[in-house]
């Protein structure tokens, strides 16, 4: 058998393993053992190096644990953000699971500059208020926001109002800003040796970059933000329609 082939089948038995322990995640809590390395191949018919193989590419998902001397436990479940798609084709994105708070890192105002004054829409010599925030779910930490925001449309904000609820409906409630329309890109990326210590994560962990520019009902730029998810903590989910025209 080529080596092209003998490569290919070792991707399929991979596959299946991973498939199988997948199964098993769905139908245990987090913090649950999973079976021995020995009683898995023995089940699934496999070498211990592909069972591992498998098993590593779960651990790098954060969605098994490995703890030294005692096995492997079901990692903890991810935070889901859901958008569903509205009959414009725009998304619409409810609240995220869990119960968030903020750490306030950082906040304060400068003059906007070039940059920040194009993307803002504002003039360079106004003031632009600054806020670093460590986001927290469920007492572990999920997210670093930075926030961009002219500061004569929030003047008044301190830093206890970015700790609790909703931002936006702080922005509607005491400042007549009706946030209605995002721009927002994601990709992947990994930690750098800051945000990896912010997060709890290793140096490089995989991250998700969050890129957002809002606007309010009268199509002021509002806020620009750029955010780092842990990637093996949070994950987006979508509901799509198709038509016709689909591919």
């Amino acid at each position: 058998m080529s080596t092209s082939a003998l490569n290919a089948r070792a991707g399929l038995k991979r596959d299946r393993v991973r498939d199988y322990l997948l199964d098993l995640i769905g139908d245990k809590r987090p913090g649950e053992a999973i079976p021995s390395e020995r009683d898995l191949c023995r089940e699934l018919g496999v070498s211990r190096p592909t069972l591992r193989a498998a098993i590593d590419d779960l651990e790098r998902q954060g969605m098994l644990v490995r703890e030294h001397g005692r096995g492997t436990f079901i990692g903890p479940r991810k935070v889901t953000q859901q958008l569903a798609a509205t009959a414009t084709s725009s998304f619409y994105a409810p609240p995220a699971d869990g119960h968030w708070l903020s750490r306030v890192l950082e906040f304060e105002s400068a003059p906007a500059g070039a940059r920040l004054a194009h993307r803002l829409q504002v003039s360079p010599a106004d003031p632009v208020l600054r806020v670093v925030r460590l986001r927290v779910v469920d007492d572990e930490p999920m997210a670093i926001e930075r926030i961009h925001l002219p500061h004569a449309l929030v003047s008044g904000l301190t830093p206890p109002d970015m700790e609790s609820g909703s931002f936006y409906q702080l922005l509607r409630a005491r400042f007549g800003v009706d946030v209605r329309t995002a721009i927002q890109t994601i990709e992947p990326t990994v930690t750098d040796e800051t945000e990896a210590d912010l997060l709890g994560v290793p140096q490089y962990a995989p991250a998700l970059l969050f890129e957002r520019t809002t606007r309010d009902a009268a199509g002021r730029v509002v806020e620009l933000t750029r955010s780092i998810y842990r990637g093996d903590r949070y994950r987006i989910t979508s509901e799509l329609h198709f038509d016709a025209d689909s591919g």
